[in-house]
């Protein structure tokens, strides 16, 4: 399963349709008004005082990744010490800012999460935007990650294991432009498992991705 995947139910075209969009949990009611189109604002704000990095450093070529205004995270993963499991931290919350402005630009090939998956993890992740696209769906609200566990090997692989909240994310759908708003459940908490490697930029990219809904281990 790739990050954000829980199912959500819509109507279209008159029937009920099982849509693995974004894991939207959140109060009842309607969407904010005043929201536009989600990427149509540049600027989102983050709060990562406690990451790793709250910019990557290393290749030049990184691709820029800029929020659109209703798109917030917290990413409270602290440094460890170790040069190389903050560079796995720093590479993974990069990596999900990617996949999110995919979505956002509507683009299942877009360049900047490209940059940061291979493999069948890429091969998911292009599935799971496109899935977005074609219900002319976003995403808006804001994102929580802890609890990081990472694990480094000598032969330059990783593996790292985090939890998301999703209480205060949803999907924003574009045409109409309507926000879709859930309560939050013990779905809202995912747990996530992935694997990573160390490019020959130095880059560690996104191998594969498994999440499960409702961990028990990420609920408060």
């Amino acid at each position: 399963m790739i990050r954000r995947s829980r199912p959500l139910m819509t109507a279209a075209a008159g029937a009920t349709v099982l849509l693995l969009l974004a894991g939207c949990g959140g109060g009842g009611g309607g969407g904010k008004k005043g929201h536009g189109i989600a990427g149509a604002d540049e600027g989102g704000s983050d709060s990562a005082s406690a990451s790793p990095s709250a910019s990557a450093s290393g290749p030049d070529d990184r691709p820029k990744l800029v929020a659109p205004s209703d798109l917030s995270y917290t990413f409270d993963w602290p440094k460890t010490g170790d040069k190389d499991k903050d560079a796995v931290l720093t590479d993974s919350e990069q990596s999900i800012r990617a996949v999110d402005l995919a979505i956002v630009h509507q683009n299942a090939l877009d360049k900047g999460y490209l940059y940061y998956y291979e493999g069948q993890g890429a091969a998911g992740t292009q599935k799971f935007i496109q899935n977005y696209v074609d219900h002319k769906a976003a995403i808006t609200g804001a994102y929580r990650f802890y609890s990081p566990v990472v694990a480094v090997s000598k032969d330059g692989t990783a593996s790292l294991t985090y939890c998301e909240d999703q209480g205060k994310a949803y999907v924003k759908y574009l045409k109409p432009v309507r926000i879709a708003k859930t309560k939050v459940t013990a779905k809202s908490y995912v747990i996530y498992h992935t694997t990573l490697k160390k490019n020959s930029k130095g880059v560690w990219v996104i191998q594969e991705v498994v999440s499960q809904m409702g961990s028990a281990q990420c609920r408060p």
